[in-house]
């Protein structure tokens, strides 16, 4: 997949500024919910980031062979104000593509401020809910795949030490570090859990892979020999310092790491992945829309429905999987509450 460079970045962010001038200067009567095709907002990192994003993109690219709708992509940068997000989802909307779709927590404000202005476009929302006749909320349970993501590392460590990297330390992200977490300890208790986090707040804790690096060495470094980080493009850096020691294990997260060109000289450190599906349900949205019945309110992706997995490429896990799916089933049957705070 290409990776969006800084340069085309800021051109397309310029160029998304420009659009919305015109956009801001129209009413929500020109929302006709005209479709011009799929306009995605992606978050930092945007298309290349391995990750949600990637994930995002492909639910959207399988809807655009499947209906040749056509589509925009604009992506957020490091560091931008909430005007920054509202401008492209308005530039979007303004230009008649529908469904818009914002793939993360951070466009959360900007999607109720937008959505309202135009209420016969249908909104994409990843990994937040605002409550809006014309917005579609996909949430995903991701402390349950994260759980048992914490089985795999408690059954693979050969140092009863693991390492959760987070990318920012918020509420979403305190999901993955929970359920992680939880999974290890219910495994086994002896095992130590250390979390760390590369950013507080801001967002380039999703597009720092150097930090992660960084991070990560300093963990291989203590002795710990398992590595989950929930971190967007930054996770790269983290699964390129444990490819960098014989004998560790990096869990990656969102989409398929293995399975990703841009990471296969890397993939026989990588030994599962914790899946969010965001491609389905931008699929399913985009689907929606096309057939004239646009997906609306808060639509909940977790371990029963298929929403969020543990990926078994590389056969990595083989050997655990009775023990991964007998977790599996206590957690879809509710036997096993998984946390989603740290």
């Amino acid at each position: 997949m290409r990776r969006v460079s800084k340069i085309a970045a800021a051109g397309v962010v310029s160029a998304a500024l420009a659009l919305t001038a015109t956009a801001c200067g129209s009413s929500s009567t020109s929302d006709s919910g005209t479709n011009k095709g799929v306009g995605m907002a992606y978050d930092v990192g945007g298309r290349g980031d391995h990750s949600f994003n990637d994930s995002a993109a492909r639910g959207m690219d399988k809807a655009d062979k499947e209906f040749s709708l056509g589509s925009k992509e604009l992506t957020a940068s490091n560091g931008e104000t909430e005007s920054d997000r509202e401008e492209r989802l308005d530039s979007l909307a303004g230009a008649g593509y529908n469904p818009v779709v914002a793939v993360g927590y951070t466009y959360g404000d900007a999607v109720t401020a937008i959505a309202k202005k135009y209420p016969n476009t249908t909104f994409g929302l990843v990994d937040s809910v605002v409550d809006l006749k014309n917005v579609d909320s996909m949430v995903f349970a991701t402390e349950q795949s994260s759980y048992l993501a914490g089985v795999a590392a408690a059954l693979k460590t050969k140092t009863d030490k693991v390492g959760f990297i987070g990318g920012v330390h918020n509420a979403l992200i305190g999901t993955f570090d929970a359920g992680f977490a939880q999974g290890v300890k219910d495994t086994n208790p002896a095992i130590k859990v250390t979390s760390q986090y590369l950013y507080e707040t801001d967002t380039k804790g999703f597009n720092d892979p150097t930090s992660a690096q960084s991070k990560a060495q300093g963990m291989l470094d203590g002795g710990i020999d398992v590595i989950y980080s929930a971190a967007g493009l930054s996770g790269d850096g983290s699964i390129q310092a444990v490819a960098g020691k014989t004998g560790t294990w990096a869990i990656g997260v969102d989409s398929d790491q293995y399975a990703d060109p841009a990471l296969s000289k890397y993939k026989n450190s990588i030994l599962t992945s914790a899946i969010k599906n965001v491609d389905v349900a931008v699929y399913d949205l985009i689907k929606s829309v096309h057939d004239a019945k646009p997906k609306t309110g808060t639509n909940t992706y977790n371990l029963a429905n298929g929403g969020v997995s543990l990926s078994t490429s590389g056969g990595f896990i083989t050997d655990i999987q009775t023990q991964l799916d007998a977790a599996k089933a206590k957690i879809v049957a509710g036997t096993i509450k998984v946390a989603t705070t740290p």
